[in-house]
């Protein structure tokens, strides 16, 4: 892929991303304007990875797939409404789901190289983590506590597929990714289901937009790398 064709649509997106947090992110209501911009931020993602799918062949695809379920998951929670907030849930625990089997795929092509103590720990911390939305999550998702405890899972899952990712070009890239991603979810379960604060709610919506296009983005990269 000529540099321009990849160059472009990255800029592109990382302008809409951009906009994005300056002018809709903080808003209870985007609208449909800055719905679009957001669907836009992720979705020129995804068309760059399908681009060099023909590249990457084998279970590549898989990524590509992750990132456009995110962009159909960044439309539907943009537009608000009980409805667009479970299909918004839906596509984002879809698109986890394909970036962990992707990655488990890949993984078992290469081959497993063990966890270090470091990875360990890790995914001790991970563990933690999803255990522990039991006690400060659960409680306050009323009628959404089971659709909640799916996507916990399948964070974990993304998560675990990450952490047994062996040391291979892209490996750094893609935990980064994946780490800025678990942590936009974690500010974006404060801000829907625990914070109250009109003003610390704001505050995390600025937060969390960065941290979650970014993951993204170095996913994104980080895949590009651990296939090709």
């Amino acid at each position: 892929m000529a540099e321009s064709q990849w160059i472009l649509p990255i800029a592109a997106a990382a302008a809409c991303a951009l906009a994005y947090w300056l002018v809709w992110s903080h808003r209870d209501m985007p609208g449909r304007l800055g719905a679009a911009v957001k669907a836009a931020s992720t979705g020129l993602l995804a068309l760059v990875l399908a681009r060099a799918q023909a590249a990457g062949g084998g279970w590549f695809w898989l990524m590509p797939l992750g990132l456009a379920l995110g962009a159909a998951g960044d439309l539907f929670l943009a537009l608000r409404g009980a409805r667009m907030f479970l299909a918004g849930m839906a596509a984002f625990g879809a698109g986890h789901l394909a970036y962990a089997a992707g990655l488990m795929l890949r993984t078992a092509e290469i081959g497993f190289d063990g966890l270090s103590a470091a990875e360990w720990g890790a995914l001790a911390g991970l563990l933690a983590l999803v255990v522990s939305t039991e006690a400060w999550l659960a409680p306050r998702t009323g009628a959404l506590r089971g659709a909640v405890r799916v996507y916990v899972a399948l964070i974990g899952g993304m998560g675990l597929a990450v952490l047994l990712v062996p040391q291979a070009a892209g490996q750094l890239q893609l935990r980064v990714g994946a780490a800025l991603f678990i942590l936009s979810d974690f500010l974006l379960a404060l801000r829907l289901f625990v914070v109250r604060d009109p003003r610390l709610q704001r505050m995390l919506s600025l937060k969390l937009w960065p941290a979650y296009w970014l993951g993204q983005l170095v996913i994104g990269w980080g895949a590009v790398l651990f296939w090709l």
